[in-house]
């Protein structure tokens, strides 16, 4: 019997159904490692590379288990952003074809009395930011009783001091005896310590970026002068079929940028931090179906965003730490799909991309503009950005 073959017989025949219509061949790598200890609602603790199938991982046990005669809420998945949320609750629609189960997002920002309809509805699966979800307990309208699974993904970006508050209210608002899971791609040891004081004898999995589909992202690199930073910026907006994501460090940067891009007639969407649920949803969308073929975002955007077919990851303004870099590179190249990472970078940031690449063990090639295409620099003055051990 093959790993999928065990993997899959466990799984409500709902759910084996939706796999087989899915085309997935195989698991990945944590979804093999995570799922077993999850099915038999141990706590655990995963750590897996971006674009490594880890919504799925979490998301089949939890469906597994919901009774689907009982109508209360059985399952609660937390997530820092919006956007993640509303991923989630797609995949829940998604996975749960076939089923009674239903699923609700609650995000904060959203108008209350519809997110109250919802709950008239009666979801099993609930999926939402910690402050809304906390302000429903609160208010009593949201029943934690018969909860028995909590969900904490991208974890490292909830047990931070402005949300581990918030967390352990909610934990302690369910049931006594219920499971506790944590996903991340990154997992700092602070992080690592905060949610094992919510576990019970958590089951540590650890996927490292070679146990994955191997990767088909190239990472490359174009030097200019920062104020001639946008003109790479251009181009690189007129390349053929691109579906590009750029990173601006902060919302300032990001508005400047974005006017003079309108002032020069480039068509793009913005993302940041204040966006509205609305805009939100329009710039996610515009760039989806076409609309534009470029994307300013700022860190929030770099967290959960899963834009289907994203050619190229552009960090405008250099990450500042090695996980900024591979959360933000991870939006391209998703579940063994091609895809390119761009740093455009000032003469003086190439010690810094040498040392990312170095930590990250990256091999980042320099390129340049030539007849409105990225290409290789026709000397052998600049070497490859490579790890040397």
């Amino acid at each position: 019997m093959t790993h999928t073959e065990d993997f899959l017989n466990k799984l409500k025949p709902a759910l084996q159904n939706n796999w087989e219509a899915s085309g997935f061949k195989a698991p990945t790598t944590i979804q093999e490692k995570a799922i077993p200890p999850l099915l038999e609602g141990k706590d655990v603790i995963a750590e897996s590379p971006t674009g490594t199938g880890k919504t799925l991982a979490y998301l089949l046990p939890v469906l597994n288990a919901i009774n689907e005669e009982n109508g209360s809420i059985q399952a609660l998945i937390l997530a820092s952003s919006h956007e993640l949320v509303m991923q989630i609750n797609e995949e829940i629609q998604k996975w749960s074809k076939g089923s009674k189960i239903s699923g609700a997002s609650f995000i904060g920002g959203a108008n209350l009395k519809r997110q109250l309809e919802k709950l008239k509805k009666r979801p099993q699966v609930v999926a939402g930011t910690p402050g809304r979800i906390n302000e429903l307990i609160k208010q009593k309208k949201m029943k934690m009783h018969e909860v028995k699974t909590i969900v904490l993904d991208e974890g490292d970006q909830l047990l931070v001091p402005e949300h581990i508050g918030t967390i352990q209210n909610i934990v302690k608002s369910t049931l006594k005896d219920r499971q506790v899971v944590l996903f991340s791609a990154t997992l700092p040891p602070q992080i690592e310590a905060h949610a094992k004081k919510m576990m019970s004898e958590p089951e540590l999995v650890i996927v490292k970026r070679e146990e994955n589909i191997p990767s088909k992202v190239e990472h490359v690199y174009i030097t200019a002068d920062p104020r001639d930073k946008i003109k790479i910026l251009e181009k690189i907006s007129r390349l053929d079929s691109l579906k590009g994501l750029a990173f601006v460090k902060d919302i300032g940067s990001l508005s400047v940028l974005s006017e003079r891009l309108e002032y020069n007639g480039v068509p793009h969407g913005v993302l940041h931090g204040e966006s509205n649920k609305r805009d939100r949803e329009a710039s996610i969308k515009g760039l989806r179906t076409g609309e534009y073929s470029l994307l300013l975002a700022t860190e929030v955007a770099a967290r959960g965003l899963d834009v289907k077919g994203l050619t190229h990851v552009i960090h405008f303004d250099l990450p500042k730490t090695k996980e900024q870099y591979i959360h933000r590179s991870g939006r391209t190249g998703r579940s063994g799909a091609e895809g390119t990472v761009i740093s455009i970078i000032a003469p003086n940031e190439e010690r810094d991309l040498k040392r990312l690449a170095r930590d990250l063990n990256l091999e980042i090639q320099p390129k340049t503009f030539y007849k409105g295409e990225i290409s290789d620099i026709r000397s052998a003055a600049k070497p490859v950005i490579k790890n040397r051990k």
